[in-house]
Protein backbone atom coordinates (compact mmCIF):
# COMPACT_ATOMS: atom_id res chain seq x y z
CA UNK A 1 0.00 0.00 0.00
CA UNK A 2 1.38 3.41 -0.91
CA UNK A 3 0.83 6.27 1.48
CA UNK A 4 1.70 9.78 0.47
CA UNK A 5 3.46 11.86 3.05
CA UNK A 6 3.10 15.63 3.19
CA UNK A 7 5.43 18.13 4.76
CA UNK A 8 4.01 20.49 7.34
CA UNK A 9 3.07 23.78 5.80
CA UNK A 10 3.25 27.27 7.09
CA UNK A 11 0.59 29.87 6.59
CA UNK A 12 0.21 30.86 2.89
CA UNK A 13 2.28 27.84 1.72
CA UNK A 14 1.01 25.08 -0.52
CA UNK A 15 1.08 21.37 0.22
CA UNK A 16 4.45 19.91 -0.61
CA UNK A 17 4.25 16.23 -1.59
CA UNK A 18 7.16 13.90 -0.85
CA UNK A 19 7.89 10.53 -2.37
CA UNK A 20 5.46 7.75 -1.38
CA UNK A 21 6.61 5.47 1.45
CA UNK A 22 5.81 1.79 1.74
CA UNK A 23 3.76 0.54 4.68
CA UNK A 24 3.90 -3.15 5.42
CA UNK A 25 0.67 -4.79 6.47
CA UNK A 26 0.69 -7.36 9.24
CA UNK A 27 0.53 -10.86 7.85
CA UNK A 28 -1.95 -13.14 9.56
CA UNK A 29 -2.70 -16.70 8.53
CA UNK A 30 -6.48 -16.44 8.91
CA UNK A 31 -6.57 -13.18 7.01
CA UNK A 32 -7.70 -11.20 10.08
CA UNK A 33 -5.73 -9.54 12.81
CA UNK A 34 -6.74 -10.76 16.25
CA UNK A 35 -7.27 -7.73 18.51
CA UNK A 36 -5.14 -7.50 21.61
CA UNK A 37 -7.05 -8.03 24.83
CA UNK A 38 -6.46 -7.37 28.51
CA UNK A 39 -4.82 -9.93 30.76
CA UNK A 40 -6.90 -12.18 33.00
CA UNK A 41 -5.57 -10.31 36.07
CA UNK A 42 -6.87 -6.99 34.75
CA UNK A 43 -10.22 -8.52 33.78
CA UNK A 44 -10.54 -9.96 37.29
CA UNK A 45 -9.90 -6.54 38.83
CA UNK A 46 -12.56 -4.95 36.63
CA UNK A 47 -15.15 -7.64 37.35
CA UNK A 48 -14.58 -7.21 41.10
CA UNK A 49 -14.99 -3.44 40.86
CA UNK A 50 -18.15 -3.88 38.75
CA UNK A 51 -19.52 -5.92 41.65
CA UNK A 52 -18.47 -3.20 44.10
CA UNK A 53 -20.22 -0.53 42.04
CA UNK A 54 -23.44 -2.55 41.92
CA UNK A 55 -23.16 -3.15 45.68
CA UNK A 56 -22.86 0.63 46.15
CA UNK A 57 -25.84 1.16 43.83
CA UNK A 58 -28.06 -1.10 45.94
CA UNK A 59 -26.73 0.47 49.13
CA UNK A 60 -27.78 3.94 47.96
CA UNK A 61 -31.06 2.70 46.52
CA UNK A 62 -31.91 1.23 49.93
CA UNK A 63 -30.73 4.44 51.62
CA UNK A 64 -33.03 6.50 49.39
CA UNK A 65 -35.94 4.21 50.18
CA UNK A 66 -35.25 4.45 53.91
CA UNK A 67 -35.05 8.25 53.71
CA UNK A 68 -38.25 8.46 51.67
CA UNK A 69 -40.05 6.37 54.30
CA UNK A 70 -38.63 8.56 57.11
CA UNK A 71 -39.65 11.72 55.20
CA UNK A 72 -36.11 13.04 54.70
CA UNK A 73 -36.96 14.46 51.28
CA UNK A 74 -33.63 16.13 50.51
CA UNK A 75 -31.64 13.08 51.61
CA UNK A 76 -33.93 10.92 49.46
CA UNK A 77 -33.08 12.97 46.37
CA UNK A 78 -29.38 12.95 47.28
CA UNK A 79 -29.23 9.17 47.68
CA UNK A 80 -31.28 8.66 44.50
CA UNK A 81 -28.54 10.59 42.70
CA UNK A 82 -25.84 8.53 44.41
CA UNK A 83 -27.53 5.30 43.31
CA UNK A 84 -27.67 6.51 39.71
CA UNK A 85 -24.01 7.57 39.81
CA UNK A 86 -22.97 4.11 40.95
CA UNK A 87 -24.77 2.60 37.96
CA UNK A 88 -22.87 4.97 35.67
CA UNK A 89 -19.58 3.88 37.27
CA UNK A 90 -20.44 0.21 36.75
CA UNK A 91 -21.38 0.93 33.13
CA UNK A 92 -18.09 2.76 32.54
CA UNK A 93 -16.11 -0.27 33.75
CA UNK A 94 -18.15 -2.58 31.54
CA UNK A 95 -17.72 -0.32 28.53
CA UNK A 96 -13.95 -0.35 29.02
CA UNK A 97 -13.88 -4.15 29.01
CA UNK A 98 -16.01 -4.38 25.87
CA UNK A 99 -13.74 -1.87 24.14
CA UNK A 100 -10.97 -4.38 24.75
CA UNK A 101 -13.12 -7.16 23.21
CA UNK A 102 -14.14 -8.75 26.50
CA UNK A 103 -17.52 -9.58 27.98
CA UNK A 104 -17.81 -8.34 31.57
CA UNK A 105 -18.84 -10.79 34.24
CA UNK A 106 -21.39 -9.21 36.55
CA UNK A 107 -21.19 -10.88 39.95
CA UNK A 108 -24.08 -11.42 42.33
CA UNK A 109 -24.12 -8.72 44.98
CA UNK A 110 -26.17 -8.10 48.11
CA UNK A 111 -29.18 -6.02 47.24
CA UNK A 112 -30.70 -5.46 50.69
CA UNK A 113 -29.38 -3.10 53.31
CA UNK A 114 -31.01 -2.02 56.55
CA UNK A 115 -30.53 1.24 58.38
CA UNK A 116 -31.45 2.59 61.79
CA UNK A 117 -31.08 6.31 61.10
CA UNK A 118 -29.78 8.93 58.71
CA UNK A 119 -26.59 8.97 60.81
CA UNK A 120 -26.24 5.21 60.29
CA UNK A 121 -26.52 5.71 56.51
CA UNK A 122 -23.84 8.41 56.51
CA UNK A 123 -21.47 6.31 58.65
CA UNK A 124 -21.90 3.29 56.40
CA UNK A 125 -21.64 5.38 53.23
CA UNK A 126 -18.33 6.84 54.38
CA UNK A 127 -16.95 3.35 55.05
CA UNK A 128 -18.24 2.12 51.69
CA UNK A 129 -16.69 5.01 49.76
CA UNK A 130 -13.40 4.85 51.64
CA UNK A 131 -13.19 1.10 51.00
CA UNK A 132 -13.75 1.67 47.28
CA UNK A 133 -11.13 4.42 47.28
CA UNK A 134 -8.59 2.02 48.76
CA UNK A 135 -9.47 -0.73 46.27
CA UNK A 136 -9.18 1.54 43.23
CA UNK A 137 -5.92 3.00 44.54
CA UNK A 138 -4.46 -0.49 45.02
CA UNK A 139 -5.68 -1.53 41.57
CA UNK A 140 -4.07 1.50 39.98
CA UNK A 141 -0.75 0.81 41.71
CA UNK A 142 -0.80 -2.78 40.45
CA UNK A 143 -1.34 -1.52 36.88
CA UNK A 144 1.56 0.93 36.90
CA UNK A 145 4.01 -0.18 34.24
CA UNK A 146 1.81 -3.16 33.34
CA UNK A 147 -0.85 -1.51 31.20
CA UNK A 148 -0.58 2.30 30.89
CA UNK A 149 -3.99 2.84 29.27
CA UNK A 150 -5.78 0.97 32.05
CA UNK A 151 -3.64 2.71 34.68
CA UNK A 152 -4.84 6.04 33.24
CA UNK A 153 -8.45 4.85 33.00
CA UNK A 154 -8.54 3.79 36.66
CA UNK A 155 -7.27 7.25 37.68
CA UNK A 156 -10.74 8.63 36.93
CA UNK A 157 -12.23 6.19 39.43
CA UNK A 158 -9.61 7.02 42.06
CA UNK A 159 -10.56 10.69 41.63
CA UNK A 160 -14.29 9.92 41.89
CA UNK A 161 -13.72 7.96 45.09
CA UNK A 162 -11.48 10.66 46.52
CA UNK A 163 -14.27 13.20 45.99
CA UNK A 164 -16.83 10.85 47.57
CA UNK A 165 -14.66 10.27 50.63
CA UNK A 166 -14.27 14.03 51.03
CA UNK A 167 -18.03 14.57 50.63
CA UNK A 168 -18.95 12.05 53.34
CA UNK A 169 -16.12 13.26 55.54
CA UNK A 170 -17.66 16.74 55.35
CA UNK A 171 -21.04 15.31 56.37
CA UNK A 172 -19.47 13.51 59.32
CA UNK A 173 -17.67 16.69 60.36
CA UNK A 174 -20.92 18.65 60.14
CA UNK A 175 -22.64 16.07 62.34
CA UNK A 176 -20.14 16.96 65.07
CA UNK A 177 -21.93 20.31 65.28
CA UNK A 178 -25.36 18.89 66.16
CA UNK A 179 -26.88 16.65 68.79
CA UNK A 180 -27.45 13.48 66.75
CA UNK A 181 -29.86 12.22 69.42
CA UNK A 182 -32.17 15.18 68.81
CA UNK A 183 -34.50 14.55 65.84
CA UNK A 184 -35.00 18.25 65.19
CA UNK A 185 -31.23 18.83 65.01
CA UNK A 186 -30.92 15.95 62.53
CA UNK A 187 -33.80 17.35 60.46
CA UNK A 188 -32.11 20.79 60.36
CA UNK A 189 -28.82 19.08 59.43
CA UNK A 190 -30.57 17.20 56.59
CA UNK A 191 -32.15 20.42 55.31
CA UNK A 192 -28.85 22.30 55.34
CA UNK A 193 -26.44 19.66 54.03
CA UNK A 194 -28.57 17.71 51.57
CA UNK A 195 -30.19 20.77 49.95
Amino acid sequence: MNIKKFNRIKENDEFNEEQPIEQKEQAVESGLVTPVSLTDDIVSIFNERIGDEYTAHYFYRNAANWCRNANYKKATAFFDGEANSELEHAQGLQDYLTQWNLIPSIPSVPSNQSFTSLIDIINKAYNLEYGLFMKYSKDQQSLFGVHPATFNFIQKYVDIQNDSVAEYSDLLNALQLVNIENKLDVLIFEDKYFG
